[in-house]
């Protein structure tokens, strides 16, 4: 299979460009994108090969029956969802028609996508299929070469079609009664038109229900037969006006061009020299990821919002869903405000709206197309919020995402997997600051706990500890100085479930008492969840994102808490690996106990720069980089979640990372390429130039900072914002002073409760 997609130079300027920017005249940035690396899995579902234009909603990858699979089910038309399957199938076929099926299957070769082009060779069926899209519409092209009669069959798993005149018109409803519309119009006239009803041709132009098809056949002169649809949220009036004005004919060739060049501009907001062809590869096709989600349902002013069932004026701002906010608060906000602001604000603006949309006002947590799905634990879009405000953006209503933000936290339960509105376990928290546990073989007594997901008391402790931070200082931007205060002295919470003698993070009961036996690989059940969340205690253990130094005075300070990162990386898996990932599949890319393949880790390797030990980070981060992110089809080490674990790779290879959302400054780590140039918003260009970096060359000798002498492990976004330079002397031997003073630590949460 064929995954390098094809180069081809786009236009003097852009080649110009390239050339200024280290890449040759060949490789622009979206060549170096590789969308199969990451599709075989360790156990979960990392990444697909998705083509899409950036945070776009008709989205597309090959639907096969896994990763590797030799067969082609049909022709995807739009994927509404992040893992999803097609909304919409198209199937051609030339043969027997008593062959024909709602979908079809096929033996497939010459495989080549890119994130805006698709092509494959239908071998058994002897067809040539290209593909373009733009954001709400796309085109195929489909070259017959048997002198047999051509059909091509659209079919909706649960839905209506209907041929009128010149076109296909339909919708598909999917979960949440969510409808999405099609208007898909063929370049020629078919010679006729039937329904397919159980597996039969039926001469009538219309089908509902369950695999609804509508088939239209060409002659046997027909050898090439293109097609364009568009899709809608709203109606399939909507579908087709969202069509005439993105693809207003059959130019695909015009379509890719267009495609490839929109590809190029969002990708070249960071430039990047140096490293190898493989690395650029891993960072481009790592940035592409990120603008898999959300992705912006506005249709010429309107949009269809799931949260309430209406569809809304946007008032001249975007609307936008699907994001998973549990892990994207974590670097792919982060990341967002640098690269794309704007878009920023009215993702933020768009969360407020669908706040004010549903039956409470409160934050969302999985803001999907068909409306919030409340997964994971905890409430971390307030992190979001906080951390965008403090960076400058004022493109969204803070008073109302406030109020929304502390709703989700204080009037929802903090019971995983629920939407129900607060109860017994809530009230508990409040008055005794954690969720408690129960013992091995208690039963479950509060119905707002999820049967498969527990209580996970651990987890929410911490997690609603760092909400209620965020709170806080969003009270404190707000004015509201009791708010500020009270959630101030809760955001500390997280000490009451840590225990002092083993230094860990540790379920309680109703009664205080700490569960025993414990043991912190294991205990918990499948993924922990009777304790923790998906990952196990090691990983909890550093979960305290907006109060480091208080964590480092909690483990006995910098010298104990940097024996105790030592530990992470080094103590065994405990188990084999049948065992081990039986009971925590999310737990994979191990490094000893550490997992790179889960959000709540992504932190964790630059917390030695909080330690006084700096040149550690810098070379954990190269030893995580290397190892488990490649340009190969298992090069993601667990679920990427559409963007959130591959900002962290987009940072770390520019050679920082934003350790607490809501605070403005970031680690350094070691940067991957000698220069890295990040096109700002406002115009200017932040620059980070690591003299000499290479595999060998990870450790920072000394730095400057816009012309300063800096030996500090951390900068501010302050320092960024305006433009700037970061300079980097790497060498092959760790400086172990650099960073290293006490007064030089990165600036985090102190003080008590």
């Amino acid at each position: 299979m064929q995954i390098i997609p094809s180069l081809r130079i786009f236009g003097l300027v852009l080649v110009h460009l390239c050339l200024a920017s280290g890449l040759s005249a060949q490789q622009q940035p979206v060549d170096y994108v590789n969308p199969y690396i990451g599709n075989i899995s360790h156990l979960l579902v990392p990444t697909f090969p998705t083509i899409h234009l950036p945070n776009s909603f008709l989205r597309v990858y090959p639907e096969r029956g896994d990763f590797t699979g030799n067969l082609l089910h049909g022709l995807p038309l739009v994927v509404t969802s992040h893992r999803g399957s097609s909304a919409f199938n198209l199937s051609s076929f030339q043969g027997n028609e008593n062959d024909l099926k709602p979908v079809i299957s096929y033996s497939y070769d010459q495989e080549k996508l890119t994130p805006y082009s698709y092509s494959v060779y239908l071998d058994e069926q002897q067809t040539e299929v290209q593909f373009g899209l733009s954001h709400q519409s796309a085109m195929y092209e489909l070259k017959f070469s048997q002198n047999q009669a051509a059909y091509l069959i659209l079919n909706s798993q649960n839905g209506s079609l209907k041929w009128n005149d010149d076109a296909i018109s339909g919708f598909q409803t999917i979960d949440g009664n969510t409808r999405v519309y099609i208007y898909l119009k063929p370049e020629q006239t078919p010679e006729s038109i039937s329904v397919l009803k159980e597996n039969e041709l039926v001469n009538e132009k219309e089908a509902s229900g369950k695999n609804a098809c509508v088939v239209l056949k060409f002659g046997q002169g027909a050898k090439t037969v293109r097609l364009r649809y568009g899709i809608s949220f709203i109606d399939t009036d909507q579908a087709h006006k969202n069509l005439n004005r993105e693809i207003p004919d059959y130019d695909l060739k015009s379509l890719q061009e267009s495609g490839r060049k929109i590809w190029n501009e969002s990708l070249g907001k960071i430039e990047v020299t140096g490293g190898t062809d493989n690395e650029k590869t891993i960072f481009y096709t790592s940035f592409y990821r990120t603008f898999e989600r959300p992705v912006c349902i506005s249709e010429d002013g309107r949009y269809y919002s799931a949260f309430d069932g209406t569809v809304h004026n946007d008032n001249g701002t975007p609307f936008f869903t699907d994001d998973w906010i549990w892990d994207s608060y974590r670097a792919h906000h982060p990341l967002r405000v640098l690269v794309d602001p704007k878009k920023e604000e009215q993702i933020l603006h768009s969360f407020v709206e669908m706040a004010g949309q549903m039956k409470h006002n409160w934050w969302p947590t999985f803001p999907e197309i068909t409306g919030d799905s409340r997964r994971m634990n905890s409430n971390h879009g307030v992190a979001s919020v906080i951390d965008a405000y403090r960076k400058g953006l004022r493109g969204f209503d803070l008073e109302k995402a406030y109020e929304a933000c502390k709703g989700a936290i204080t009037e929802k339960t903090l019971a995983p997997w629920s939407g129900m509105p607060a109860g017994e376990l809530d009230q508990f928290y409040k008055e005794h600051g954690y969720i408690p546990a129960l013992h091995e073989g208690e039963k479950e007594t509060i119905p707002e706990v999820n049967s498969f997901e527990k209580r996970q008391p651990v987890a929410v402790t911490l997690g609603t500890s760092y909400d209620e931070w965020c709170l806080g200082q969003l009270a404190g931007e707000l004015g509201k100085k009791d708010d500020a205060a009270y959630f101030g002295k809760a955001s500390f919470n997280y000490r009451n479930l840590f225990n002092t003698e083993t230094k860990f993070f540790h379920p309680k009961d109703k009664y205080g008492k700490f569960i025993e036996p414990f043991d912190y690989r294991f205990s918990g059940g499948i993924g922990a969840r009777e304790s923790y969340g998906e990952n196990n205690g090691w990983t909890y253990r550093w979960d305290v994102q907006h109060n480091i130094p208080d964590l480092i005075d909690l483990m006995g300070g910098k010298s104990e808490f940097a024996n105790n990162l030592d530990a992470l990386f080094s103590t065994p898996m405990g188990r084999g690996k049948r065992e081990f990932y039986t009971q925590l599949p999310d737990q994979t890319g191990n490094v000893g106990q550490f997992t790179m393949a889960n959000e709540p880790s992504l932190h964790i390797p630059y917390l030695y720069n909080y330690a006084g030990q700096p040149w550690k980070t810098q070379k954990v981060i190269r030893m995580l980089l290397h190892e488990w992110f490649r340009n190969d089809l298992m090069g993601v080490p667990g679920d990427e979640d559409g963007g959130g674990m591959t900002s962290f790779v987009v940072f770390s290879y520019m050679g920082f990372y934003p350790v607490t959302p809501g605070m403005p400054i970031y680690s350094i780590g070691s940067p991957i390429f000698t220069n890295v140039k990040i096109h700002l918003d406002n115009g200017k260009i932040f620059e980070i130039e690591a003299n000499n970096a290479s595999a060998e060359n990870k450790y920072i000798q000394s730095a400057t900072l816009n012309g300063t002498t800096w030996d500090k492990p951390w900068f501010s976004h302050k320092d960024l914002a305006n433009g700037g330079k970061l300079i980097l002397q790497m060498g092959p031997k760790a400086n172990r002073s650099w960073g290293s003073s006490a007064d030089n630590a990165p600036l985090s949460e102190t003080g008590s409760n």
